[in-house]
């Protein structure tokens, strides 16, 4: 389903959450072209697999929803399909932002010096001479979160007031939204899914990435190519190879 010409207005959407503490640098917008006081778990040493730890049994199986999430995304009767984008955007937002929230002792700039998702997938930031910047992931991560925190506070993009309608440039802001989100996704998979076997959260965090995928390719949003990047590389597919198993385990639709 298309939202790109679904332009009417509908109920208010929820308070937004804090924003995330930026980075010492001032961020741009992002490219679009290609409490319990628990401290984060250690990095322990894992020896390197024949493949990736989300792609082996039973890890890629564990989930907390059963059955195919087509049936959770899918607009319900009555709703408007902007205001339900907007708000399943804000609740994948918050979300992620919170797993990360865990794994940022993990994640550091020595750890992590790329923002990288596999040995084919390196995302880089644009600045602000529109020159193409490597970054280190947890400086790009805190980059698009504050950026996505931004819009969701802008009441000219995301409208919480009666009687204010969507812009007509929202659905094209969203889809750059869900790809930026969608690289924390991969980067968070390739580096430090060990940390999250560590917790014990990959049922929570597998059901979060497989609605969040689920949701983008019913509404347009989600794009193959970045998931799978511009590489063959089979030791480190990114979660395109996810992707794929879990549409044959019929988790996700084709």
């Amino acid at each position: 389903m298309s939202f790109f010409r679904s332009m009417t207005r509908a109920p208010k959407a929820p308070k937004r959450s804090p924003t995330p503490t930026s980075a010492t640098l001032s961020p741009t917008e992002p490219s679009f072209n290609n409490n319990n006081n628990h401290s984060a778990p250690p990095s322990p040493v894992v020896p390197s697999p024949t493949k990736p730890l989300y792609l082996c049994s039973p890890f890629v199986e564990a989930a907390l929803v059963k059955g195919n999430f087509k049936t959770i995304v899918m607009l319900p009767k009555y709703v408007d399909i902007m205001e339900w984008v907007a708000v399943n955007i804000y609740d994948f937002y918050t979300n992620l932002n919170e797993f990360y929230g865990v794994l940022t002792e993990c994640c550091t700039q020595q750890s992590c010096p790329t923002m990288s998702a596999g040995t084919a997938l390196n995302y880089t930031w644009i600045n602000q001479d529109r020159k193409s910047v490597n970054l280190p992931a947890p400086t790009y991560i805190d980059y698009v979160m504050t950026w996505v925190q931004n819009l969701l506070d802008d009441e000219s993009v995301f409208p919480t007031k009666s009687g204010q309608d969507f812009a007509p440039s929202f659905p094209s802001t969203v889809k750059h939204i869900y790809r930026q989100l969608l690289r924390v996704f991969c980067h968070l998979y390739h580096a430090h899914y060990h940390q999250i076997l560590h917790l014990r959260s990959e049922p929570h965090f597998n059901s979060l990435l497989a609605h969040y995928l689920a949701f983008g390719r019913e509404y347009e949003l989600l794009e193959i190519r970045d998931l799978r990047g511009n590489g063959n590389d089979s030791k480190q597919p990114g979660i395109g190879a996810l992707w794929e198993r879990w549409r044959d385990m019929g988790i996700l639709d084709g």
